[in-house]
């Protein structure tokens, strides 16, 4: 006899509602990206740390606002949680973080971040990645969320374990950057995991 497993998240969950904004502090919160946000886009596909560690495409700024674009689409498809991290009230983005590889059925995701070198040092990663995994666990019900960085990338490693995310092991030259194949950490936080305190 066949058993179904039913999914963990059920389909439309994302699909029939709005992308919200989600605080991060007084001064920053997470929103959905703005196709006037393109030029910091492509001002992040520039920075040199964040082609080493995320390998983006060089974007025009009609290209980054297509990109934008398919971050929305993604999201309504079900596929992916993008978010701006910006100041408060509308302010300008500093960083992206969010959930990509999305898996309803099976209740995964995986996260992917970075910060222009005007946010770095404020603690925004650890804040942004601890709010969508609460977000991606607690309101939407997924049950998995994987973290995967470069070893060469302890800034990363840090991100990660602030954010109470348990080191599972090492995939091997499971990733091609500029500079040849890294080894990466493989890091996930499940449901019933504990918080992190402050």
């Amino acid at each position: 006899m066949t058993t179904v497993i039913p999914p963990v998240v059920p389909a439309g969950r994302l699909r029939d509602s709005e992308q919200p904004a989600l605080p991060l502090s007084p001064d920053a919160e997470l929103r959905p990206w703005r196709p006037s946000d393109a030029h910091v886009l492509v001002a992040a596909c520039q920075d040199p740390a964040i082609r080493q560690w995320n390998r983006p495409e060089q974007v025009s700024l009609e290209g980054a606002r297509e990109k934008i674009a398919h971050w929305h689409r993604r999201w309504h498809d079900e596929q992916a949680a993008i978010w701006a991290i910006a100041g408060r009230d509308g302010g300008e983005a500093v960083g992206l973080a969010g959930l990509a590889d999305m898996h309803l059925k099976g209740g995964s995701a995986e996260f992917l971040y970075w910060l222009l070198p005007v946010a770095r040092g404020r603690g925004l990663a650890v804040a942004a990645t601890l709010r969508i995994s609460r977000w991606a666990l607690e309101d939407l019900g997924l049950h998995r969320l994987r973290l995967a960085h470069s070893v060469a990338n302890p800034a990363s490693c840090r991100v990660a374990e602030k954010a109470g995310f348990q080191l599972e092991g090492t995939l091997r030259s499971a990733l091609l950057h500029s500079d040849g194949w890294h080894d990466e950490h493989m890091h996930a936080r499940v449901a019933g995991d504990d918080w992190p305190t402050p």
